[in-house]
């Protein structure tokens, strides 16, 4: 069992063992890996991630429930839910913001679950309204540091449905400029240029990245 929490494109691996994802990152000089659990070594952990030349990191100890809540208790939590969406031709659709292909997604609001919140924010980011909810894929951690807080952003991604024949209206507000159905055999051009989360959504969706990237 293993948690990847991104720092910006850096992964940084909470795991009770070297499992064979985390093995190839064990034997990198820019990777950084403790294994006494502390909170001088969570903290130093943290700052090491911020470092320009570490790239990975490896957290390793035999209560990852222990560590996690340990960790987590250097940020602010923070929970959002998003969707991977899906055609009646196998295609997935991708919005572009801020210079990079994404996946609609946003902020948990108050009294929703979080199935509701990645269907909503799809027909506000999307134009959708006629969205399936199928099935939960996986959570992704990632952090960031606003208005002098430390932040880790916990996504639930969920598979999606909707029907091509359904305009599409990019949410101009929040910086979204174009969207896309892409069929899987073109997925090469989006996974170039977005975040490695969604790398991980597109994975656990059953699309394995594309062959040297």
């Amino acid at each position: 069992m293993h948690i990847k929490i991104y720092f910006n494109e850096k992964p940084l691996f909470l795991t009770d063992s070297i499992t064979p994802e985390i093995e190839p990152y064990a034997h990198h000089d820019d990777a950084v890996l403790i294994d006494e659990f502390s909170h001088g070594g969570i903290n130093s952990m943290i700052h090491e991630m911020r470092q320009e030349k570490i790239h990975a990191g490896i957290y390793l100890h035999n209560n990852l429930e222990e560590l996690k809540k340990a960790f987590w208790k250097k940020f602010m939590l923070v929970k959002a839910a998003g969707g991977l969406v899906k055609n009646e031709a196998d295609e997935l659709l991708f919005i572009f913001r801020r210079g990079k292909w994404d996946l609609p997604k946003g902020k948990l609001d108050d009294g929703e679950t979080l199935a509701e919140c990645a269907v909503r924010e799809t027909q506000e980011e999307t134009g959708l309204q006629e969205i399936e909810l199928k099935k939960h894929l996986v959570t992704t951690w990632h952090t960031y540091d606003e208005s002098g807080h430390h932040i880790l952003k916990e996504t639930a991604w969920y598979l999606l449905g909707a029907s091509k024949a359904q305009p599409l209206t990019p949410q101009t507000i929040e910086q979204i400029t174009q969207i896309e159905w892409v069929p899987a055999e073109n997925l090469e051009k989006y996974i170039s240029n977005t975040f490695p989360a969604i790398v991980d959504v597109l994975n656990a969706g059953g699309y394995p990245p594309v062959a040297g990237l």
